[in-house]
C-alpha cells in the first residue's frame, strides 16, 4: 500500500477532521504513532498546512465512516487510485534547461558502452535528435572537446529499467545479430 502523497499534512487534517485513532492516522499516513501524536500536540509540523485525502481522492469518506465506527479497522487507499510509479510515460518528456547539456555526455557514453542501440533508440532514451547522436559519434559536434562520457542513469535523463529494455531489444534486433555474426567469421578466418 502506497500512503498519502504528503503524509504529515494528510494526518493534520485527519487529527482535526475525524475521530480515528492515532493508531489508524499512522496506519494510513505510514507514519509512527508518536509523531501523529505530536503533530496533534501542536509539536511536529507546525506551519504545515492540513490536506484533505477525500477532495484528493486518496480516500473515502465512506472508508473514514467505517473506521471511525471500528477502532480496530484499518483505513485504506482509494482501489481506483492506481499509482505505477515504472510505468513510462509515452510521448516526449521535458528535460530543465540546466540539464539539457548533459545530454551529448549521455549519448558518447551510450556509443561508448552500446554500440548495439540505434540511434533511434539512443534518441528516445536521453531525448535528443539523429543528428546530434551522428555529430557526436563523428567529433563534428560543436562542443565536442569537452564532452566527457557520462552514464544517462545518472545524469538523470532516463531510468535504469528504461536502459535495460532497450539494451535487450537491440540485442535481439537482426542488425545487431548480423553484425555479431559477421564479426564471429571474421575472427574465426584469422
Amino acid at each position: 500500500m502506497t500512503g498519502p502523497l504528503m503524509p504529515k499534512a494528510t494526518a493534520l487534517w485527519l487529527i482535526d477532521h475525524t475521530t480515528l485513532t492515532f493508531e489508524q492516522i499512522a496506519q494510513f499516513c505510514q507514519l509512527h504513532v508518536l509523531e501523529v501524536q505530536g503533530i496533534a500536540d501542536g509539536d511536529v509540523a507546525a506551519g504545515v498546512a492540513a490536506r484533505n485525502p477525500v477532495v484528493s481522492g486518496e480516500v473515502e469518506q465512506a472508508e473514514i465512516d467505517r473506521c471511525q465506527q471500528d477502532p480496530s479497522a484499518q483505513l485504506t487507499t482509494n482501489p481506483s487510485l492506481n499509482v505505477d510509479d515504472e510505468a513510462r510515460r509515452t510521448g516526449p518528456r521535458y528535460t530543465p534547461v540546466a540539464r539539457r547539456q548533459d545530454r551529448p555526455d549521455a549519448v558518447a557514453w551510450l556509443l561508448r558502452h552500446h554500440p548495439e542501440l540505434s540511434d533511434f533508440q539512443i534518441g528516445r532514451l536521453v531525448g535528443t535528435t539523429k543528428g546530434t547522436i551522428d555529430k557526436i559519434r563523428n567529433r563534428e559536434h560543436w562542443n565536442s572537446p569537452n564532452i566527457t562520457p557520462r552514464d544517462p542513469v545518472l545524469l538523470d535523463l532516463c531510468s535504469r529499467a528504461e536502459l535495460v529494455e532497450a539494451v535487450e531489444k537491440a540485442r535481439k534486433s537482426k542488425r545487431w545479430l548480423d553484425r555479431e555474426r559477421a564479426r564471429e567469421e571474421e575472427e574465426q578466418q584469422k
